[in-house]
């Protein structure tokens, strides 16, 4: 049988099938026939994965494989301001490889100087997330997120809701673009695409891996490159004292993820026991999307690699620094959250001295990845 279906490729191949009305050139011919042997279209160099110790492959949507030619598009669309209707904000400007992809804002300002009402999340080891953004449980991919910095209009972000066309064009006019959309998209006989735009968005996002911090080398064995004092936080932290690991485990210090050996998706969201006002919607978190009380103040417990950078803390970025986290963790809260109904059970006041303090700040600093945020993959390409 596959014989008989490998000559029909090749038949596929040389003869004019536009009488069958089945495809227009002979690229399109060969990729029937690839189509009906059940092979894959090649879209390009695979991309080939250089994973830490450790970490699990990651799960990429079938309808878009990674290769290294969307990676590159990708990048240079990031970093690329004419994705914002008035051509001051690119991708980066409220991710920043210096800040492992946050802006150091309380909260995030968009290209018309609105504010956005939260604090803008890393994109460390994003491709491992299994819902995007701080609280909602609807945007489970990459390609989708993307689509709301550049399209919402509430808050205003890139600003590009309606000037499609615009974008499109402004693209296709830029001498850099044509040869990589075409690299990045070879099968596609018109690769300028809001779908194509938004996939190689996702794929550069998701090569942004960080695995080599400290606390990873003396994990591997280095027993040298945790000092006494993080070597003791990180007891804590792994302890039932301070309990961090409930929310924050794993190998991406976090509760929720997804990669290839992912059996049950399962999504959790936390009350952290903020002050009320801190969970007025906007920001009400998952209470945003459900309507229910008891979800008010639910948000996505977010990877703690690479958190000395990321700072303000919170969704809000109300806590300026790490020393506050721990603290607001070690009260049961901050305000009236401490009393919150819907604050998790985690979150219970617990007594640490000033030295331990410092020592979870310490074990908390170990997790930064110097060679993630100074990688020339990363970097700006302009």
């Amino acid at each position: 049988m596959k014989v008989i279906i490998s000559i029909t490729i090749v038949l596929f191949s040389i003869i004019d099938c536009a009488p069958f009305g089945l495809a227009k050139d002979k690229g399109e011919d060969l990729q029937t026939g690839l189509l009906l042997l059940g092979g894959n279209v090649p879209e390009g160099t695979p991309y080939i994965w250089d994973l830490p110790s450790g970490f699990p492959d990651p799960k990429i949507p079938e309808n878009n494989p990674m290769t290294v030619e969307k990676v590159t598009l990708g990048r240079f669309l990031f970093y690329d301001t004419k994705l914002s209707e008035n051509q001051t904000q690119a991708c980066a400007s409220c991710h920043q490889q210096d800040k492992a992809f946050t802006d150091g804002r309380t909260v995030s300002a968009g290209s018309t100087g609105q504010a956005h009402p939260r604090n803008a999340q890393h994109l460390s080891n994003v491709v491992y997330n299994l819902r995007l953004t701080w609280a909602n449980p609807l945007l489970k991919n990459l390609e989708d997120q993307a689509r709301v910095p550049m399209f919402g209009d509430n808050p205003v972000e890139l600003g590009m809701k309606d000037k499609e066309d615009l974008l499109l064009s402004r693209l296709e006019n830029d001498p850099i673009y044509p040869p990589l959309f075409r690299a990045a998209f070879p099968n596609d006989p018109n690769p300028f695409s809001l779908l194509n735009i938004t996939k190689a968005l996702s794929s550069f996002q998701r090569s942004l891996v960080s695995g080599n911090s400290a606390y990873d080398r003396f994990q591997a064995g280095d027993i040298s490159a945790l000092s006494a004092s993080a070597i003791r936080g990180k007891n804590l932290f792994f302890g039932e004292r301070g309990e961090c690991f409930h929310c924050h485990g794993g190998f991406n210090f976090t509760d929720t993820i997804l990669h290839t050996g992912t059996v049950f998706e399962e999504v959790t969201f936390h009350n952290n026991g903020l002050d009320s006002s801190s969970f007025i919607s906007p920001n009400g978190g998952l209470y945003e999307f459900t309507f229910s009380e008891s979800d008010r103040g639910k948000f996505r417990a977010p990877s703690l690699r690479n958190v000395e950078l990321t700072a303000p803390y919170m969704h809000d970025g109300s806590l300026p620094d790490l020393i506050s986290v721990i603290d607001h963790y070690a009260n049961g809260g901050s305000g009236d959250g401490v009393s919150n109904p819907n604050r998790d059970p985690f979150v219970r006041s617990f007594s640490l001295t000033p030295s331990e303090k410092q020592d979870l700040v310490e074990f908390l600093k170990s997790l930064t990845d110097e060679d993630f945020v100074t990688n020339p993959k990363f970097e700006s390409p302009f």
